[in-house]
């Protein structure tokens, strides 16, 4: 893949749509954010060539996966028009950098070869869930497999507005994924029927026996449901439904399903119809020391154990604030001790990050209030449950049991110095 990417004409649409959702009323403010010119925003939002680094920046400050709305370059287009597995083994291979942490990648590997696998992948934001669903379906399509990835970031708003348009955007994008025609008309019957049989029909009797391989299905995001809890105890019944089927039925058996999301669920659902109760649990940790110094290395840079220790004691083991000082030596020719006193600051290779995060929690008074009570103090402080979920699930605070306290010493520095310009 080469180091210029562009938007698939697709997902244009998404891309733009994409703006509005994450609170941008103008492109010029998220460019602004990002530090890049307008010119080559304007060049993404319409599927024109950008730079490999500020593709995948736009695209993570737009909570997209750039692997999913990429259009592949023209070396690709010799492949056969329908193509059923959609992840090429090589496709990624010098751009996708990857840090093992094992056990969990043979774990997750060895589970999606046999039938009746539901893994269920768990993390904070931007701690490398899609990382590793994307290495893990590299992995499998090595095997034959057929691959899906589907980010239910790519939905639309009006696809959450009722059960019939959300399970109908989810198998349309499924078929569009595996490059078969859209047969939803054939399949679907509202007034005789329901939106569950008919999804599941569609895939029992069209896509999944379209192949003899697996098909391994990754769900990203799956937090967005959360919001629509009716909608979701609907769709989220159906999965494990469709699990339960693999324990007994042949054509069940070819589909392997990944969930990945971010936080706990806190919508009520029946222990016997809940999917997050069955099959393997990953929960994704923070980078070891060693696996720090391996991604150095991938990154080809002169590394020492002194610079790991100070990397980490700035921001952890976070997996993608780690990757992004690492890319910032490696591309920008920044020097690590300028890296450290500038990365809390509106200069620093956190910064865009970094707005983002205190605009969100600008905009609400209650994280407001708890981030100051977590940041400004010198222990662990005990939040309510309620404060204590928001705040994890945007990465900020660490737990340690049920009192919170920063996630990294940058979260601290930052946001103790924003807070002091609004007290």
């Amino acid at each position: 893949m080469g180091r210029s990417l562009r938007v698939h004409v697709d997902s244009i649409p998404k891309v733009k749509a994409g703006l509005r959702r994450n609170g941008y009323a103008r492109q010029k403010d998220l460019a602004e954010e990002l530090g890049i010119a307008l010119s080559t925003l304007s060049n993404y939002l319409n599927g024109r060539s950008v730079d490999y680094v500020n593709f995948t920046e736009i695209s993570g400050c737009l909570g997209l996966d750039w692997q999913v709305i990429v259009d592949l370059p023209a070396e690709s287009e010799s492949m056969p028009e329908i193509e059923p597995i959609l992840i090429d083994p090589d496709a990624l291979s010098e751009s996708f950098i990857y840090v093992e942490r094992p056990p969990i990648e043979r774990i997750c590997y060895e589970a999606l070869l046999h039938p009746s696998t539901l893994l269920r992948i768990k993390a904070p934001r931007l701690m490398g869930k899609t990382s590793l669903v994307l290495h893990l379906l590299r992995q499998v399509a090595r095997q034959g497999y057929r691959t899906i990835h589907l980010n239910f970031h790519l939905a639309n708003q009006a696809d959450f507005k009722s059960l019939s348009a959300f399970l109908q955007w989810f198998c349309a994008s499924v078929t569009q994924q595996l490059g078969m025609p859209n047969r939803l008309a054939q399949y679907w019957d509202e007034e005789f029927s329901t939106n569950k049989v008919s999804c599941t029909e569609y895939f029992e009797k069209y896509l999944l026996p379209s192949a003899p391989q697996p098909l391994v299905l990754s769900l990203d995001e799956v937090d967005r449901l959360f919001s629509y809890p009716e909608l979701a105890a609907d769709f989220l019944s159906l999965l494990r439904a469709w699990y339960e089927k693999t324990k007994t039925l042949r054509v069940w058996q070819q589909l392997r399903l990944i969930i990945v999301y971010a936080t706990e669920v806190y919508i009520p659902l029946n222990l016997h119809e809940s999917p997050f109760n069955v099959g393997q649990l990953i929960e994704l940790s923070e980078f070891t020391s060693q696996q720090i110094a391996s991604l150095a290395q991938q990154y080809e840079l002169e590394w020492t154990e002194t610079q790991t220790q100070q990397l980490m004691a700035l921001v952890g083991g976070h997996p993608e604030w780690v990757g992004k000082a690492l890319r910032a030596l490696k591309t920008q020719g920044m020097l690590f001790d300028d890296l450290l006193q500038t990365a809390a600051t509106e200069s620093g290779v956190y910064c865009s990050e970094l707005r983002h995060l205190w605009r969100m929690v600008h905009q609400r008074a209650e994280l407001l209030e708890g981030v100051k009570a977590v940041m400004q103090a010198n222990q662990p402080v005990r939040l309510s449950t309620d404060l204590n979920y928001q705040l994890h699930s945007l990465g900020l605070i660490g737990l340690q049991g049920n009192l919170a306290m920063p996630r990294c010493a940058l979260y601290q520095q930052y946001f103790c110095d924003r807070l002091g310009e609004v007290l």
